[in-house]
C-alpha cells in the first residue's frame, strides 16, 4: 500500500523550512509532494534546491484549500493520500499505526491522528484535537477542544476510536473514496470542507477513525488567525453548507435554529468588542442564502443518513450546562 503526502503551500517559504525537515525525516516510506498553489514568493525554487527529493505540483491559481487539493490529487497515484498543513511537525513512527489500520480496516475511509499544539506541546491542538463530531444544529467540535476549551493531553485519548469528522490538518484518505465522492466542495474555498466531505463519507457508509497512537504538532492559524473575521465568516457559512447539503432532518427548522444561535453569537462578538466578527456572520449569512438553490440542488442529489450528532445541541451543554469538557457531555 503506497502512500503520498501532499502538502498544500501559498507564499509558505518559511513554513516549509521549518517544517518540511520533520517530515522528510520521519516518512521515508512516503511519497512527499509540495502542491504550490501559485505562490508569488520563491516557495517552489528553495524546494527545488533544498529538497530535491520532494516532488512539486504546480497548481494554476491559488483556488484555496479545496480547489487547491482538488487540483493537485489529479496527479498523485498512490493509494492513501496524506493531505498535511505546511505547519504540521510529525513525529516517529507516526505512518505506521495509520498504515496498519488501513490494511486491516478495508471499510475505514479516512484517518485522523492526534493533533498537539506546536506551541505548547501538552495540549491538544483547536484544528482536530483527538477527532470530531457534530452537534445536531450541525456545530463541530471535538474531543480535547470545545470552542476554546482545550484540554491538556494527559494521554486520556490514546485510544482508536470511529469519529465523525477528521481535521483538514493532517487528513488521510483512501484515493479512490477521494475520487468517488468527488473531493472537495471548492466553493468552500477554505475551512469545513473537509467535515463536508468525511459527512458525505459518513452517508455513503464508510468510516472515519481516530487514531491516537500517531502524533503531530500543528501551529494552526499560520496562513489565516482564528481572530480574523474572514475566518469567522468562512466557518460559520461553510457550517451551513454543510448542514444543508448533508442532514436528513427538517432543513427549515435546523437552518432557523441556526439565524438564532448565529445571532445570539454575534451579540455575543458586540459585547466583546468585536463588531468586525458580528458583521462577518452576517455576510456568512446572506451568501448562504444566495446558494441556497445550489445547495438545496446538492442536498437532493446526495444520500442522507439519520443520527449524524452527538448531541443534541453543544451550544446548551456548553454555554448553559457548563459542560467545558468532553467526558462532561
Amino acid at each position: 500500500m503506497k502512500i503520498a503526502i501532499v502538502i498544500l503551500n501559498w507564499n509558505g517559504k518559511e513554513l516549509l523550512k521549518q517544517f518540511l525537515p520533520s517530515v522528510i525525516k520521519y516518512s521515508q516510506d512516503a511519497t512527499i509532494y509540495v502542491a504550490d498553489n501559485a505562490s508569488t514568493d520563491d516557495s517552489v525554487a528553495f524546494i527545488k534546491k533544498s529538497f530535491p527529493m520532494v516532488k512539486i505540483i504546480q497548481n494554476q491559481e491559488n483556488g484555496g484549500f479545496a480547489k487547491g487539493y482538488n487540483d493537485a490529487l489529479k496527479h498523485v497515484d498512490e493509494d492513501i493520500y496524506c493531505l498535511l498543513n505546511s505547519d504540521v511537525e510529525v513525529s516517529e513512527n507516526w505512518l505506521e499505526p495509520i498504515l496498519k489500520t488501513y490494511e486491516k480496516e478495508t471499510d475505514t475511509a479516512i484517518i485522523q491522528p492526534k493533533i498537539l499544539d506546536y506551541k505548547n506541546k501538552a495540549y491538544f491542538e483547536y484544528a482536530g484535537a483527538a477527532g470530531g463530531f457534530l452537534d445536531k444544529y450541525g456545530y463541530p467540535f471535538c474531543r480535547g477542544r470545545i470552542f476554546n476549551t482545550i484540554e491538556k493531553d494527559n494521554e486520556q485519548y490514546n485510544d482508536v476510536l470511529d469519529i465523525f469528522w477528521a481535521s483538514g490538518a493532517c487528513f488521510f484518505i483512501r484515493k479512490e473514496v477521494f475520487k468517488s465522492l468527488k473531493g472537495f466542495d471548492e466553493s468552500f474555498f477554505a475551512h469545513m470542507e473537509e467535515i463536508d466531505l468525511c459527512w458525505k463519507a459518513f452517508n455513503q457508509n464508510y468510516k472515519t477513525k481516530y487514531i491516537g497512537t500517531s502524533t503531530v504538532y500543528h501551529v494552526g492559524g499560520a496562513t489565516l488567525n482564528n481572530t480574523n473575521p474572514k475566518k469567522t465568516y468562512l466557518n460559520f457559512r461553510n457550517s451551513l453548507f454543510t448542514l444543508v447539503k448533508n442532514a436528513q432532518e427538517n432543513i427549515l427548522f435546523l437552518v432557523f435554529i441556526r439565524l438564532v444561535l448565529d445571532g445570539l453569537a454575534g451579540i455575543k462578538f458586540l459585547l466583546e468588542f468585536k463588531a468586525k466578527h458580528t458583521i462577518s456572520i452576517i455576510k456568512a449569512h446572506f451568501s448562504f442564502y444566495n446558494s441556497l438553490p445550489r445547495l438545496l440542488k446538492q442536498r437532493r442529489s446526495q444520500k442522507k443518513k439519520k443520527n449524524y450528532y452527538y448531541k443534541t445541541s453543544i451550544i446548551w451543554q456548553y454555554f448553559i450546562r457548563k459542560h467545558k469538557y468532553f467526558n462532561c457531555l
